[in-house]
């Protein structure tokens, strides 16, 4: 989800950074990732207090939630995060991300729901480019992850968009 949203930015001319921490984390634990999209330069890739924070799971709002900015963003899982332990000084979109992409048929794809909530709300990057990522990616187009991609991502902004209505 990060590179995909790294990779959109970076299509919209912004200065961006991808950092990922995959270790251990990726075997069951809380695996991160750190996205900054910016129209100035960036000086480091560490973020501190975030903006936005995306939480597939309990294990991460209970271990990243408290470095969320002040009247930061914070998108969850709500098919996963079941806690009504939230910071009030920041506004929480819940997304049954897993439930939506397990009505789909692939589950897996949750993140993709999630992406597609998280540009939806903010506007962060264009939808055509993160779609324009899918169909032109060189190993997606073998098979049918850039289809169940295209389609979860926009089920979740389908999702965010009948929130607002």
């Amino acid at each position: 989800m990060g590179k995909i949203l790294a990779m959109a930015g970076t299509l919209a001319e912004k200065d961006v950074t991808w950092f990922p921490s995959y270790g251990a984390e990726m075997r069951g634990g809380t695996a991160n990732c750190t996205v900054i999209i910016s129209d100035d330069m960036i000086g480091s890739p560490v973020v501190v207090r975030p903006d936005l924070l995306i939480i597939m799971n309990t294990s991460s709002l209970d271990r990243f939630q408290g470095r969320l900015a002040k009247k930061g963003l914070l998108f969850f899982d709500s098919s996963l995060v079941k806690t009504s332990v939230l910071r009030r000084d920041i506004k929480a979109f819940p997304v049954p991300a897993t439930k939506i992409a397990g009505a789909l048929g692939h589950t897996k794809s949750a993140n993709m729901v999630m992406l597609g909530a998280l540009i939806a709300q903010t506007g962060i990057v264009n939808k055509s480019s993160v779609i324009h990522i899918f169909e032109t990616s060189s190993h997606m187009w073998k098979n049918a992850g850039s289809k169940i991609n295209i389609h979860a991502f926009s089920e979740g902004i389908k999702y965010i968009e009948n929130k607002k209505s």
